[in-house]
């Protein structure tokens, strides 16, 4: 499967999506069974009891509770509006915050962040200067705390697709920041695996986007999604690495295998370091993350160290805590979605 592939699929009522470039799985979406809280939902919510330790505010939800970090201005009994970060962990509150987004495939609606900005990675100054009129008219007669950012995906769009997206975005904006009155109340359901796709998998443009019943199976993605239900990951030259989620955190262990040259370790390092980000996004695995690499001389931990930090550079939720003394590496990334192994489990085998 060559080139830049979306597929959209189903699980009996659940929605799956998968990117695929070039023969090999980027993104995975796959909605949770039940009624789990999907992140970008947002909610009425009454502000309950502060945290004393943790700087933030327990805030009741309807069928459950969220824990809020920000607490300046908020008082106990207070309406407000906050949004779900990322899953809830089992026996804990719902992560949110106040800092709503409103998110189409276009447009960002920012409250409380006034302004009119257009992505950087569009350059043309061509471009912005007709997405800065599309933007100022779309935005006329707004709020002044009502911000607006144009996406990267507007390069090369329809004006009329973009200026749909920004009087939609503005007009949910604006209903939902007006009902503030009332009982917790779930206000904007969180965007399915489908609605994650299309609004975000779209830029650049696909080569193919596959709607057809069975398009995982047809384009073998049930087998790469399998291959993520285990802790193995295949390098080159016949290494590998394990990657094992405990309760306390993500354990990675690099080995070598049969390659015992004496670049192998490093060899193997880099490959390892290169696939991380994309296994830990693909599995859903956040927290505190430890990596155990193959033996090498602590002058090469410089050219690994580079290869981490470029890896990671397209991850904005990652911290690079760096070496400990055993020989270890420390880094944290942000929980922005369910294990695969949870969602997942039974889809595949």
């Amino acid at each position: 499967m060559i080139g830049r592939v979306v597929i959209l699929d189903e699980a009996g009522e659940r929605q799956m999506a998968a990117l695929v470039v070039d023969g090999r799985l980027e993104e995975l979406s796959v909605d949770p069974d039940g009624d789990t809280v999907l992140p970008g939902a947002i909610y009425r919510a009454i502000a309950d009891r502060p945290v004393k330790g943790q700087g933030g505010i327990f805030v009741k939800l309807p069928g459950g509770s969220g824990f809020l970090r920000q607490i300046s201005g908020i008082a106990p009994g207070q309406r407000i509006l906050v949004q779900v970060t990322g899953p809830a962990e089992a026996g804990k509150a719902i992560p949110v915050t106040a800092r709503l987004l409103f998110k189409s495939r276009f447009a960002i609606m920012t409250p409380g962040a006034p302004g009119l900005n257009i992505s950087r990675r569009i350059r043309e100054e061509d471009a912005r200067a007709e997405l800065d009129v599309l933007a100022r008219a779309g935005m006329a007669g707004a709020s002044e705390t009502l911000g607006l950012i144009l996406r990267s995906s507007c390069d090369g769009a329809e004006p009329e697709a973009i200026a749909e997206d920004i009087a939609a975005m503005r007009g949910l904006a604006e209903a939902v920041l007006a009902d503030v009155r009332g009982d917790a109340e779930l206000l904007v359901d969180g965007p399915g695996a489908h609605d994650i796709a299309l609004r975000d998998w779209l830029d650049p443009v696909p080569d193919d986007v596959v709607t057809e019943p069975g398009g995982f199976a047809a384009h073998g993605v049930d087998a790469m999604v399998a291959a993520l239900m285990t802790a193995r990951v295949d390098l080159v030259g016949g290494g590998h690495m394990m990657v094992e989620p405990t309760r306390a955190l993500v354990a990675v262990d690099v080995n070598t295998g049969p390659d015992t040259s004496p670049a192998a370790s490093l060899k193997v390092n880099i490959a390892a370091a290169r696939d991380l980000p994309r296994q830990l996004r693909l599995r859903g695995l956040g927290g505190q993350v430890v990596v155990d690499f193959a033996p090498m001389s602590k002058k090469d931990r410089a050219i690994l160290d580079q290869v981490i930090k470029a890896a990671f550079k397209g991850d904005g939720e990652a911290n690079l805590a760096g070496w400990t003394t055993l020989g270890l590496y420390e880094l944290t990334r942000k929980r922005d979605r369910l294990p695969l192994a949870e969602v997942a489990r039974g889809l595949f085998a």
